[in-house]
């Protein structure tokens, strides 16, 4: 155990340098807009930086070296109701500065150079333009496959590699025999989840039929946020559209799972005459307000996690900015941070893929609310 600490500390010391230098080299490069022509170095801006870390892309930045720069460009396909589908390359794009069949990413620099509202759009949208590059106000719409949804599709193939390993290990050894390698590993997540959340929370013999779906809605986001943490990576778990997404598919399977007896507690509550009016409103908001709190407790922890991290790095380029010899004396300071920050967002990742799973099934096993319980109010 103790050696698999030390291999830990060193693996997210490792992680950790290589994120430092990934910073170190975003930042150098050159401004192409710059007047007459002439390419001027950037400055660092850590806001920039930590927001195009975090949030979503239609390219996938790898790694940056110096001048070389290690970028996946994703596919991007356009619906335009009027023109129809188009599909190409996002490095059709040039990293946002070219506009490529009548479209184009908007940036910072475009909305500057245009002088456009940027109320009216978000950086990193893309927009139908005309000959001279200007929006033409068309309504179009974006299935392409961004960074975060890329990522989120590995880490479903991940998913279902490892339990179709853990269902073969079933298959050859059978049920009675002692597990052995991942199968080892993964039994006693699936028997903890099963016994400790889901029958306690679900009621009856229903329970059964929920485990696959609540052991799935862990282990998705377990791997997601887990991926999340290395370098590169995709923060798909710190996008409140993911976070959506998923508290929205919680919210169908526990619609499902209502009966009469449940709405009838929601609209007539077991409380005095006087106070079912004031109660029930309540009681109904309070139906909508889960799934909503499950979207935001994930996307917080996650997003706020990433922050901190690259909050933490940014400030050895700030220190750097202002005296080499600081922001060279502040790295190993940011390197020890880092590993415990780590080590938290690691436990962050558990932690928050079992409260998603065993809050979804608190919620479930509400919506299951018995006559017996309902009368038991009364």
């Amino acid at each position: 155990m103790t050696r698999f600490k030390y291999k830990l500390v060193a693996l997210i010391t490792v992680f950790s340098m290589a994120v430092s230098g990934a910073f170190a080299t975003a930042n150098e490069g050159h401004d192409p807009h710059a007047e007459g022509g002439h390419e001027e170095k950037k400055g660092f801006n850590a806001k920039e930086v930590i927001l195009g870390h975090v949030k979503d892309a239609h390219d996938w930045h790898l790694l940056s070296l110096g001048d070389l720069h290690v970028t996946l460009p994703l596919p991007v396909i356009i619906y335009n109701p009027a023109r129809g589908t188009s599909a190409f390359s996002s490095s059709r794009f040039e990293h946002g500065h070219a506009a490529y069949d009548g479209y184009r990413i908007v940036d910072a620099h475009y909305l500057h150079e245009n002088h456009l509202d940027a109320k009216l759009y978000t950086e990193g949208q893309i927009i139908a333009v005309d000959g001279h590059g200007l929006p033409t106000g068309e309504k179009i719409y974006d299935l392409s496959l961004t960074k975060n949804i890329t990522a989120m599709i590995l880490g479903a193939i991940f998913l279902v590699i490892l339990m179709l390993n853990v269902a073969k290990a079933y298959r050859l050894r059978g049920s009675r025999q002692a597990p052995k390698g991942f199968q080892s590993l993964m039994e006693p997540v699936i028997i903890f989840m099963r016994d400790e959340v889901v029958k306690p929370n679900i009621p009856g013999a229903k329970a059964d039929k929920y485990v696959p779906f609540i052991l799935t809605i862990f282990f998705f986001i377990l791997i997601n946020n887990l991926l999340g943490l290395l370098p590169g990576a995709a923060n798909v778990t710190g996008n409140i559209a993911v976070t959506a997404a998923l508290a929205l598919i919680s919210f169908v399977v526990m619609m499902v799972a209502t009966n009469k007896h449940f709405w009838s507690h929601i609209f007539n509550p077991p409380v005095p005459g006087f106070v079912k009016p004031i109660l029930a409103p309540v009681e109904l908001i309070g139906v909508f307000t889960k799934p909503i709190s499950l979207m935001i407790r994930l996307f917080a922890n996650m997003l706020a996690g990433h922050i901190i991290i690259l909050s933490i790095i940014s400030l050895v380029f700030i220190f750097g900015s202002l005296n080499k010899a600081i922001g060279y004396g502040f790295l190993p300071v940011t390197i020890a941070f880092n590993i415990v920050m780590m080590l938290l967002e690691l436990l962050v990742a558990f932690i928050q893929a079992f409260i998603f799973a065993n809050l979804t099934a608190v919620f479930i096993g509400q919506a299951m609310e018995h006559t017996g319980h309902h009368d038991a109010h009364h």
